[in-house]
């Protein structure tokens, strides 16, 4: 019995698996990612049992881990006597908000670009409240479809996660509750000097990344480049304008030049510079608050929890 207890436990976790973290995870700089029990999906496999993981959570963050440092989360929910397999399921018929992002809402598609659907569900009071509770997210990976739970939307607007922002402002809404559209209606709320710092760190980390990858390997992934480029002109206009501009504008040949590889990589790097620049002015600036209205964030979601019991 313990010997197959053994090799259970040692077997390869396959893609797209969910999983829940048994560990807090951190970024290289030492910071939290995320707490203990968080949610994510598995990217790559290790060559054997004693490797490492990458996984990927809702707000998009990656991160490595090894197979004691998580739980598969079907075999968690087991453990209290629920099929999440079935239950999980069930949960999409409770999305309240459906809207298209990415390369099409961006304005950089191509013919093979995929349709990248974002969103919210609201699940009733009763599985909110039972011994399981519910996913943060929902996921297909093979339609390109997230949904995150309201309470994790909420938190990562916030802290003014960019994904999430872009949702709120996509102009490609394909369903809207009620409720999701008082959240619409209420979305300037999210806007603060923090998109200074979200924005602006992680497209230098990311860029120090891309730096490694053409000396180590000497490859670049132009795609990765372009839309952090594209990041860094979104933020600009986020502190200029108390807006999240999701189509490019103007900028759209210009990004498509990054991502077709018709550019070097010195170019890249001499308007990533320009742009932090822009962006250190824009943040000198800006009208924003320095905190998001956490008080009618809150009430609203204490409203949209009581409409589901």
């Amino acid at each position: 019995m313990a010997e197959r207890s053994k090799k259970r436990r040692e077997r390869i976790v396959p893609l797209g698996t969910q999983i829940v973290t048994r560990v807090d995870t951190h970024t290289p700089e030492g910071a939290v990612l995320q707490m203990a029990g968080a949610v994510a999906v598995i990217l790559q496999m290790p060559v054997n049992s004693t490797g490492e993981y990458r996984v990927r959570f809702p707000d998009g963050e990656e991160t490595s881990l090894t197979r004691s440092e998580f739980q598969v989360r079907k075999e968690l929910a087991r453990t209290i006597g629920t099929v999440l397999g079935t239950a999980q399921s069930d949960l999409y018929q409770f999305v309240i908000y459906r809207c298209i992002v990415g390369s099409r809402a961006y304005g950089l598609e191509e013919e093979s670009s995929d349709v990248d659907r974002r969103g919210i569900y609201l699940p009733p009071a009763n599985l909110q409240w039972s011994l399981l509770g519910v996913p943060e997210q929902l996921e297909r990976q093979e339609t390109q479809e997230c949904y995150w739970e309201l309470e994790k939307f909420l938190r990562l607007a916030l802290r003014a996660n960019p994904n999430v922002l872009e949702c709120l402002y996509t102009p490609l809404v394909e369903n809207a509750s009620p409720l999701a559209k008082e959240l619409l209606s209420m979305r300037e709320c999210f806007l603060t000097k923090q998109v200074y710092q979200t924005y602006n760190g992680y497209v230098m980390s990311q860029f120090k990344k891309l730096g490694q990858d053409i000396r180590n390997k000497g490859a670049l992934r132009w795609k990765h480049a372009m839309h952090l480029v594209r990041l860094l002109v979104s933020g600009i206009a986020v502190l200029l304008e108390s807006r999240v501009p999701v189509q490019v504008g103007e900028h759209r040949n210009r990004l498509l030049a990054i991502r077709r590889g018709e550019v070097s990589w010195q170019e890249v790097s001499a308007w990533r510079k320009d742009l932090h620049h822009q962006f250190d002015l824009a943040w000198a600036k800006t009208k924003l608050p320095e905190h998001p209205d956490y008080d009618r964030v809150n009430a609203f979601l204490v409203k949209a929890r009581r409409s589901t019991i």
